[in-house]
């Protein structure tokens, strides 16, 4: 699949966060096809975009991602969300993993980092 083909869902509270990330990825050569604030909006954009890769950030008002990650699981099981954290080590971001996350993107973003986290997850190499 090449790079641009890739349609990513950015969920973040924090509008700065989401523009950073929106230009990186786009200038690395993926798609954008959507943005959400907060979870409850990450499962109704992702219903309508269905993009392959959603990149959730953990800490939102209202449904946080360790939630809305769960929720998007049970609607699609097949769903890829990685999780966006300042830290690695903390119980938050585990929930999330153990909630279905399947990887975690560092704050603040290094594309090749998140180039390499994509790649990873579409190819599973």
């Amino acid at each position: 699949m090449a790079l641009k083909d890739v349609r990513i869902l950015i969920v973040d509270d924090e509008l700065f966060f989401r523009q950073v990330l929106r230009a990186l990825l786009e200038k690395i050569g993926f798609t954008v096809v959507g943005e959400a604030g907060d979870g409850a909006e990450a499962l109704e954009r992702y219903r309508a975009l269905r993009p392959h890769i959603v990149i959730m950030d953990i800490y939102m008002p209202d449904m946080n991602g360790i939630e809305a990650t769960r929720d998007l699981l049970a609607l699609d099981p097949n769903a890829r969300v990685l999780v966006a954290s300042a830290s690695d080590f903390d119980c938050d971001t585990q929930a999330a993993l153990d909630a279905g996350a399947k990887g975690i993107l560092m704050k603040p973003f290094v594309p090749k980092e998140i180039y390499e986290m994509i790649r990873k997850l579409l190819t599973g190499k």
